[in-house]
């Protein structure tokens, strides 16, 4: 293993901002090497990724970004949280911070989010990694669910309270011990405002179904190195085996593992073994 625990110790993230426009983004990055870059979705942010980072660190510059409307980053309201809204975003980020090329690691709302920019961008795609996420058009009554929470009176509020971000962590998680104060603190203080919780439901919303068409049918001509990871016990994509069943068959050379004992958010039920699994996929021949 090149990758091991005593160095991974070394390599705690780092928080920073950036301005991109009229966007103030919020990241954390350790590291230093070939940028990698990892997206969150709803409702966390680049907190998730703090104990899967230091495994990727000792070989690459490991940035976990804010995705606007999440986090500490910009939670505009007069916006679209769109597929097209997203891409450049991501490529705003990127050329703020001198990128022209990273490899990419997507899970939950950052998958359609980040795949949208990889297939308008291939050339600007290393390597790429799908954890428990959304890609095609057809979506779980879960799905259909958690939208129709996001607009139904009294249910939405409820879903963006600190009560009910806990919830989701919980949901989302075998573990749900590992889910204390002290790790919900960073996933609710963003949200303690009711505009950005207004920008938290938009942002579960924002991305037309024809954007997920799209990426279906672009993901397999990116031409990439692909790895497919997942929590095998996800009860926010309960269907997440067969869309990673059907992502190996439209991506033949892509390697798939699924962990048993894992739910949703494997970064907070695994960190270590999803961090070691990721380095040996991003450092190859080691």
């Amino acid at each position: 293993m090149h990758n091991n625990q005593t160095s991974a110790l070394h390599h705690q993230p780092v928080s920073h901002r950036i301005t991109c426009g009229d966007l103030e983004l919020h990241y954390l990055a350790c590291g230093a090497g070939e940028p990698l870059l990892l997206l969150h979705g709803w409702p966390t942010s680049s907190h998730l990724w703090r104990n899967v980072m230091p495994w990727l660190a000792p070989t690459h510059r490991v940035i976990a970004l804010d995705l606007p409307g999440f986090g500490e980053s910009s939670k505009p309201l007069g916006r679209t949280y769109s597929f097209k809204f997203y891409t450049a975003a991501i490529d705003a980020f990127l050329t703020e911070l001198g990128i022209a090329r990273t490899a990419l690691v997507v899970h939950d709302l950052g998958g359609p989010a980040g795949l949208m920019w990889a297939a308008k961008n291939p050339q600007k795609v290393s390597r790429l990694a799908l954890l428990n996420t959304l890609v095609y058009p057809k979506v779980s009554w879960a799905v259909k669910a958690f939208l129709l929470a996001t607009v139904l009176p009294g249910v939405r509020h409820w879903l963006v309270s600190p009560a009910g971000l806990q919830w989701t962590l919980r949901l989302g998680v075998v573990n749900k011990a590992a889910i204390t104060p002290v790790v919900m603190k960073p996933y609710c203080a963003p949200f303690a405002s009711a505009s950005a919780r207004r920008a938290l439901l938009q942002a579960a919303r924002g991305m037309h179904p024809g954007g997920f068409t799209y990426i279906a049918r672009q993901l397999p001509q990116i031409g990439v190195p692909v790895r497919l990871i997942y929590g095998a016990k996800d009860r926010i994509l309960p269907d997440i085996a067969a869309t990673m069943a059907r992502l190996q068959a439209d991506l033949p050379g892509a390697e798939l593992t699924a962990l048993p004992d894992c739910g949703h958010f494997l970064q907070e039920d695994a960190p270590a073994e999803l961090g070691r699994l990721l380095a040996d996929f991003f450092n190859p021949g080691t």
